[in-house]
């Protein structure tokens, strides 16, 4: 993994939520061109500050970071929905899933 990566998952996350570079540097508590810094590769943010990120975006680490996973921000709201099914239903949507993607 690159810093590059980190700047493009970052932005990628970030659009698929529609929030500016601006709203998210202030609700993070930066300067109104914070996220743009770390976005054009003058800045990297660190570790808290990428955990305080993560859940300010609604997605994990591992999330994040896995590049198989082109919707983080979809896949983490399909998962809250899944823990809320009984096991009929469940495996009802495994199947549709499994269909789906062949």
């Amino acid at each position: 993994m690159t810093e590059n990566f980190v700047r493009k998952r970052l932005t990628q996350i970030r659009m698929q939520k529609n929030i500016s570079e601006y709203k998210m540097s202030l609700d993070l508590g930066h300067s109104k061109s914070y996220i743009q810094s770390i976005s054009s590769g003058r800045a990297m943010p660190s570790m808290g500050e990428f955990l305080y990120m993560c859940e300010y975006l609604g997605v994990t680490p591992e999330q994040f970071f896995a590049e198989d996973i082109q919707n983080p921000v979809q896949l983490e709201k399909a998962l809250q929905t899944l823990k809320k099914l009984d096991s009929e239903d469940l495996e009802l949507i495994i199947d549709l899933a499994e269909r789906l993607s062949k």
